[in-house]
């Protein structure tokens, strides 16, 4: 008999459900996945650090989570990286049991084994019209049930929500030492802001050989063929030295893409603004247009911060907008060599129509060293 618990909104709402997972509280930053599958890569996605993550999807955990065993040095397949990064997950329906040829531990297990806590028997309808209609929607899990008004003032007041977006948290997801995997002559600088590894997986597979650099190297002292700044999680502003550095590079000729949370600081660099959305952009299913084309694509996305249009420097211009709203979804500048997209182009899980980016990125960064 699974025991009962809570999730605390700060609108006040109070939602009961079931515990699995870790019993233990948590609290974050309210987010959505609309993903039927890929809950193992959505979990140990650092760019979820911070943040309580709801599985639209009304039966997760069916196929199990694979084995992590690898003989190699890199991340199996089924991850993204080396440990959970939510601070919990919701669901409606678990699965208790896993039928799968790859299937090593139930979702169950596994998030207890990871220590994070979870609840199941939550409509999660109702709870993502709740984060699309409250801006900024924080949470906190509970062992505690029946809970009053009285109450949930006491649990708001008690302890403040976390909020990952007001905190400095870059450090808890970078690499602490540089390190190279892969073995080619092709080398990617890849500033790590808390990289998925899918992202590390295409370039390997195009033979390149990629160095790993902590989110505050100062990256005069690295040598490579061009930069990749990586997704992550927060605020882009809080990056400590990374904007600044980043600025540098963009004096050099060398190729930069920046993915999610390293669009944002490209932009910044650049000299453009970000600023907090209202509700952020979530799930499998957002569609983005390529500028002065009639080229749509669907895309994988999770962030609350944005770059502004009309910020933009003139060697600057907008390489993607969101077909919902407009919103700046990439940039490039006029030389070519910088560019960045805020979805995620190596899915993992999610859509694939634009693993082409990376690619493409590939063969820009060859056709620059051989010029």
């Amino acid at each position: 008999m699974r025991e009962k618990c809570s999730l605390v909104l700060s609108n006040s709402e109070v939602l009961e459900g079931y515990l699995i997972g870790k019993k233990t509280d948590a609290s974050g930053e309210m987010v959505f996945t609309t993903g039927m599958v890929g809950y193992s890569e959505a979990i140990t996605d650092p760019s979820y650090f911070g943040q309580i993550l709801v599985f639209t999807y009304p039966l997760i955990g069916n196929y199990g989570i694979p084995s992590f065993e690898t003989t190699s040095e890199f991340i199996p397949r089924g991850f993204e990286s080396q440990t959970a990064h939510v601070k919990a997950v919701i669901l409606t329906t678990d699965s208790p049991e896993a039928h799968h040829w790859n299937s090593y531990k139930t979702l169950d297990k596994w998030l207890n084994d990871q220590g994070i806590t979870g609840i199941v028997g939550i409509d999660t309808r109702h709870l993502v019209h709740q984060i699309r209609s409250h801006a900024q929607l924080l949470g906190k899990v509970v062992s505690e049930t029946n809970i009053t008004k009285e109450k949930v003032r006491e649990i708001i007041s008690k302890e403040p929500f976390y909020d990952p977006g007001s905190q400095t948290i870059l450090s808890q997801v970078s690499v602490k030492e540089r390190r190279v995997v892969g073995k080619g002559k092709t080398r990617i600088g890849l500033v790590d802001c808390g990289v998925k590894w899918n992202i590390v997986r295409q370039l390997l597979e195009q033979e390149c050989e990629v160095e790993f650099i902590p989110y505050d190297t100062d990256l005069s002292t690295v040598d490579c063929s061009a930069w990749l700044l990586s997704n992550g999680p927060g605020n882009p502003k809080n990056s400590g030295d990374l904007i600044p550095n980043v600025k540098k590079l963009l004096t050099q000729d060398k190729p930069i893409l920046g993915i999610c949370l390293g669009h944002q600081i490209l932009a910044l660099a650049a000299g453009a603004a970000t600023e907090r959305m209202a509700y952020g952009h979530r799930g499998h299913n957002q569609p983005v247009f390529q500028v002065g084309t009639r080229k749509g694509f669907i895309t994988s996305q999770n962030h609350g911060y944005v770059v502004t249009n009309d910020s933009l420097p003139e060697d600057w211009k907008p390489w993607f907008l969101n077909v919902n709203d407009h919103t700046n979804e990439g940039i490039t500048h006029k030389s070519g060599k910088f560019k960045s997209v805020q979805f995620h182009p190596e899915a993992a899980a999610g859509p694939r129509d634009t693993g082409w980016i990376l690619n493409d990125f590939v063969k820009e960064v060859r056709s620059s060293c051989q010029g």
